[in-house]
């Protein structure tokens, strides 16, 4: 049997000195951060909810943007790239569903605690909370003050991602009927969330 002949992708200069290796990297040094503790007090700050995201810029200079996210049930960030930047993540805690298009077709895949992904120029993407093994499909339990209920909430879950050069715009798509991929709008951003 003759081994397949691979194609080397053509050369994209990139926007920046920083290679996704480093961004991983960069992603999973602040996650172990964030789980020893050096962040606590913006955890303590933060509202853990299961009804809101949040975000908090960990470090930023001219070159690299690293952050923390928080992500919750039903809170889509819609299919975006991230403009003309690269991108990684590292999972701290919990699961995240990561919906990406292929160039034919959309592509899930689960990033759980430890997992990483990186993003270069050109990749369009939806990340989404997934429930934790175990979650199965039940209801999200929330507390009911009406009924003194205490139930479990959903765990939420945290993830670091980096951004070089940090992040100035991002685009949104939607698949179209005839199976393509079509922007809807860009908007400036310098957040992780448009």
């Amino acid at each position: 049997m003759v081994a397949p002949v691979l194609q080397t992708p053509p050369a994209v200069s990139a926007p920046t000195r920083l290679r996704l290796p480093d961004l991983l990297q960069a992603t999973d040094r602040c996650a172990d951060d964030v789980l020893s503790g050096r962040y606590d007090r913006l955890l303590a700050a933060a509202p853990l909810t299961v009804d809101e995201r949040w975000y908090n810029r960990l470090y930023g200079d001219d070159e690299l943007d690293i952050w923390l996210i928080s992500w919750v049930p039903d809170k889509s960030t819609e299919l975006h790239d991230h403009g003309g930047s690269l991108g990684a993540l590292t999972v701290v805690s919990g699961a995240l569903r990561e919906t990406r298009w292929d160039g034919q077709t959309l592509r899930d895949r689960e990033l759980t605690a430890g997992d990483q992904a990186a993003f270069p120029l050109g990749w369009v993407h939806d990340v989404v909370w997934a429930a934790p093994s175990g979650w199965g499909h039940r209801p999200l339990a929330r507390e009911s003050a009406a009924t003194g209920g205490s139930a479990q909430p959903a765990p939420v879950t945290l993830s670091v991602h980096a951004y070089s050069p940090p992040l100035s715009a991002m685009s949104y798509y939607e698949v179209t009927e005839r199976n393509t991929l079509r922007r809807n709008r860009t908007e400036l951003t310098d957040a992780p969330e448009g």
